[in-house]
């Protein structure tokens, strides 16, 4: 199978600017570039899908360019955005364009890293608008999808600022044509005009072809983006978004998506993600599509170890193998559940529960205690009314205890040393 017919089959092809990218694909050695904004110290799930892009290019037997906006970034793109972005200050923009380059190196071996700044800045602004600006009519711009939606039904519209955004992104595709001999931008669907802009520039200023290539969006199963300023953001930084957290994001796809994540973030053959497809259809409640698309993806972002880690902790959370996580795991595990802090001292289980909310009373928790339905560490709890949790006894790692209540009500008992 041809790069072209594996972006195809793997739904990555959104939208071409000329018939011939195809050919042009399938035949390597091209230059591409995506460009990535430092609006965040950390990539998100969200770009993954445009790192994966750029890697089978260059598997494909093409070079790539991974650009970070330094410039751009102060700037904010208005595409896929209904309110003015916030300005970063320049030292914000620092720590964010260190964070990102440290991803793109590790995800992207052997791929040239550029930041816009390094030219952008350089240019005043009366060469800017007759070099760049006097190749298009505002009419161009105004019809372009991510400056249309502001105008339309909006009373704050767009500022002049982030109007000015895809005559940057298309002298930045100049850039890269002229120094690096790049003629291939692909990004997400909503980069569309902006990419068009600089195929147009290059054309009109070089007298030459140059192409582009969008993806379409990665969307969540309600069909609402990912994005860096939405909540839940899933990072790629594992001091943003544990391994674990991620995992457990991805094991949680929906049926109606899981199939199009497995051929976007994975390097799975057809066959088998065709198997995965049917297996979902046939038998949705073993979740093995979702067990895969999990470890796969969580490899390839923090490494297999981290994905046999978080696949252990996912596979051992009713059970009293719950005991075998080392602390940082199991700290990841219960990172969003509720938790009590606790003086080094043994409590009655019947106190325990009423005060954690695990039971409406100190009676409801009796009940409860005296129809076994009350573990701790996973195991059940079979002396009656009578229990208490030990701290010396009753924790793991010597300082904690899962308290859980029926099959999935559960609370962390931290103990002081």
């Amino acid at each position: 199978m041809g790069l072209s017919e594996e972006l195809a089959w793997r739904g990555l092809v959104h939208d071409v600017t000329d018939p011939s990218v195809p050919a042009r694909l399938d035949a390597g050695g091209l230059v591409a570039y995506i460009g990535f904004d430092p609006t965040a110290d950390s990539l998100h799930i969200g770009n993954l899908l445009q790192l994966c892009n750029l890697r089978r290019l260059q598997e494909g037997g093409h070079s790539v360019i991974a650009l970070a906006g330094g410039a751009t970034g102060m700037i904010g793109d208005p595409g896929g955005k209904s309110e003015e972005r916030n300005l970063l200050s320049s030292d914000e923009l620092a720590l964010n364009l260190a964070g990102i380059r440290v991803q793109l190196e590790g995800f992207l071996p052997g791929a040239l890293l550029e930041n816009n700044g390094s030219w952008l800045q350089e240019i005043s602004v009366l060469d800017f608008l007759r070099d760049v600006g006097k190749h298009f009519t505002v009419n161009q711009m105004v019809a372009k999808e991510s400056v249309r939606s502001r105008f339309e039904g909006r009373e704050q519209g767009i500022s002049y600022t982030e109007f000015s955004y895809m005559l940057l992104q298309a002298a930045d595709f100049l850039h890269l044509f002229d120094v690096h001999g790049c003629t291939l931008q692909l990004g997400a669907s909503d980069q569309w005009g902006n990419i068009v802009m600089g195929v147009e520039l290059i054309r009109k200023v070089r007298g030459a072809a140059a192409f582009g290539l969008t993806t379409p969006l990665v969307l969540k199963a309600d069909g609402t983006k990912f994005g860096k300023s939405e909540s839940g953001t899933v990072w790629l930084d594992r001091r943003r978004t544990s391994p674990y957290a991620f995992y457990q994001f991805l094991v949680r796809s929906a049926d109606s998506v899981v199939g199009q994540y497995l051929r976007y973030f994975t390097w799975l053959p057809r066959a088998r993600i065709e198997e995965l497809d049917a297996l979902t259809l046939s038998a949705p409640e073993k979740r093995e599509a979702q067990r895969v698309l999990a470890w796969e993806v969580t490899a390839l972002v923090h490494g297999a170890g981290e994905a046999d880690r978080a696949a252990h902790a996912s596979s051992v959370l009713f059970s009293e193998e719950i005991a075998s996580l080392d602390e940082a795991t199991l700290l990841d595990v219960f990172a969003d559940a509720p938790s009590t802090t606790l003086p080094r001292a043994a409590v009655p289980l019947v106190d325990l529960l009423a005060d954690t909310g695990l039971a409406k009373s100190k009676s409801d928790a009796r009940r409860h205690l005296e129809q076994g339905g009350v573990y701790v560490n996973n195991r059940r709890v079979s002396v009656g009314v009578d229990a208490v949790l030990d701290p010396d006894a009753d924790t793991l790692h010597g300082r904690y205890a899962v308290l859980r209540r029926g099959k999935a009500n559960q609370h962390l008992v931290r103990f002081g040393q």
